[in-house]
Formats: structure tokens, C-alpha cells, sequence
């Protein structure tokens, strides 16, 4: 498979922020919204995959790469803001959303009136936000005082990232591995890469939008867009709660679970999604190509 052509381009939403993107393709165009913790390059073989028949927009969602700051009044609603900037250029029916970019994309479809059909890896929406509010407060302490390591290691328990073994470990010894990680992780980086470090005080605006949209499920009721909605049997198991209520409220919805995958198979392997693997990113990518391609 030949590697994606990326060329760069730049809107504005309407607070007046610039929201660049990258494209490559021809076709119908597709928007790809990113997850937490990756920016527009994250999907780069997601949209090779879909390349030959589609035209795949990849924005820098606020405070990465090729997109402007995050507002102190940051919230679901600017993020469609953004989102809808980027569909309006495109003029794109079509949109794939990982994790809290899934949960703004089917916000997005549930407000705005351009979404025909969306695809959802493991969108963001759980029960109650309410615990999102509280360990975000200890996160933007840790973040203003520069310890980021322990920032990541306040966001992965306040996720409910952490697999068993970690949460029986001392916290210090998390945030000494973590920093580690992320030292040898810029070692490793290619110029101009957005690594974690960089991506870490981007972790406040994602737990907003899950605490800003817990226990919206009914609200969904009324989406018209045509729902393809996907998770692994080794995602988050937080999500997968969610993702059975949004099953049935949801009015023209198709559900897929792949065995064995985990959070971010959607995604590029390296980073953050170091067990990630092409020829899953592949797979998914050909479920939700032939979706898109009944419209």
C-alpha cells in the first residue's frame, strides 16, 4: 500500500482560531477526529487505507500540531465548532471519531446537519462525568507546577487506564516510570513529532468532554446519521458499558467488536500505542470503508 500523501491546509472555526488539517485522497471526503493524547498524524495509515475511493481530512484538534490554543472556556461545543470548520471546507457527510473525538463526532451528528454517516472506535461517553470533575482538579495542579509525569499518572487512574498490575504499584515508582517513558520517547522522536510530553496539558480538555457529556445517552435519540459503532474486547472497560447503551438508544445503528483489540488499534503504532499494529489498523479501516461507501 503506498504511504498517504499529506498536504496541509488551515480554517477557522468561529471563535477565530485556526484548525489545520492534512488531506490526502480523492473521493468523497471523510473527517478523522483523533483520541486523547494524539494529534492529526496519529491516523496517517487509518487514511491510506481509505485513500483510493475517499479524500480523508485529518485535523489537529485544539492545542496540536497545526491548530491553535484551547480556550480557558474549552468545551464540547467548541470542539463541533471546530469540527464543523473542517466539514464545511471538506464538504464532508462522512466522519470517523476515536475515543473523545468519537464522543464529539456524535455530538456533532446529534447538532449539526451536514453528518450522514459517522463511525465510532471506542467514543468517549460513560454514565456519569461527575468523577471526571474531580481528578481533574488534582491534574491541572500537577500541570501547573510542571510535573507532568504525575499529571499522566492522575489521568490514567482517572480514565480507568490502568491495567491491574499498576494499581497495586506506589504511585512515586508510576511517576518515575512514566517520566522515563517519556524521556526516552523524545530520544527516540522524529523531528517534528508531537510526543507525549507536549500532548500531556491537552488531557484537561478530554476529561471535560467526558465529564460534560456523562450520562447524555438519551440525548441520542434523535441522531438521523447512519452509526457504525466499534470497540475491541481489550478497550477501556469503562467504555464498553457505554457503547451497549448507545446501541440501543441510537435510531440506525450497526455494532462491531473486534476481538483482541485494545484502545488504540485504530491508531499508528509508536507513542502512546506501542503494542498498536498496521494490519489491525487495516482491518478496522475496512469495516468502516464499506460503510461509508453505502451512502
Amino acid at each position: 500500500m503506498r504511504a498517504a500523501e499529506l498536504t496541509q491546509s488551515v480554517v477557522t472555526s468561529s471563535d477565530g482560531t485556526e484548525i489545520g488539517y492534512y488531506k490526502t485522497g480523492e473521493g468523497p471526503a471523510v473527517v478523522v477526529l483523533h483520541g486523547s493524547m494524539e494529534s492529526a498524524r496519529s491516523h496517517t495509515l487509518f487514511a491510506e487505507a481509505l485513500a483510493d475511493e475517499f479524500t480523508v481530512y485529518l485535523p489537529d484538534r485544539r492545542g496540536r500540531g497545526l491548530s491553535g490554543p484551547h480556550r480557558p472556556d474549552h468545551s464540547v461545543r467548541t470542539e463541533i465548532e471546530d469540527l464543523d470548520a473542517v466539514l464545511t471546507a471538506a464538504g464532508a457527510e462522512r466522519a470517523f471519531g476515536i475515543s473523545a473525538g468519537g464522543a464529539v463526532v456524535l455530538e456533532a451528528a446529534r447538532t449539526l446537519p451536514n453528518l450522514k454517516q459517522i463511525a465510532l472506535y471506542e467514543p468517549a461517553i460513560v454514565a456519569d462525568g461527575t468523577p471526571h470533575r474531580e481528578w481533574l482538579k488534582r491534574f491541572d495542579q500537577e500541570i501547573a507546577r510542571g510535573d507532568v509525569a504525575g499529571a499522566m499518572v492522575t489521568s490514567m487512574f482517572g480514565f480507568e487506564m490502568a491495567p491491574a498490575f499498576l494499581k497495586v504499584m506506589p504511585r512515586g515508582l508510576l511517576r518515575l516510570m512514566t517520566e522515563k517513558m517519556m524521556a526516552k520517547e523524545e530520544r527516540q522522536a522524529d523531528a517534528g513529532a508531537i510526543t507525549m510530553r507536549q500532548l500531556a496539558p491537552t488531557i484537561h480538555a478530554e476529561g471535560t468532554i467526558v465529564a460534560e457529556l456523562g450520562g447524555t445517552f438519551d440525548n441520542f435519540r434523535t441522531v438521523q446519521a447512519e452509526v457504525l459503532l466499534l470497540g475491541g474486547s481489550k478497550g477501556l472497560p469503562s467504555l464498553g458499558p457505554g457503547r451497549a447503551t448507545l446501541e440501543k438508544v441510537l435510531p440506525l445503528c450497526r455494532r462491531i467488536e473486534f476481538d483482541g483489540y485494545d484502545h488504540g488499534s485504530s491508531s499508528d503504532p509508536g507513542g502512546v500505542n506501542p503494542n498498536g499494529k498496521p494490519e489491525v489498523v487495516r482491518r478496522i479501516a475496512a469495516e468502516v470503508k464499506a460503510f461509508f461507501k453505502q451512502l
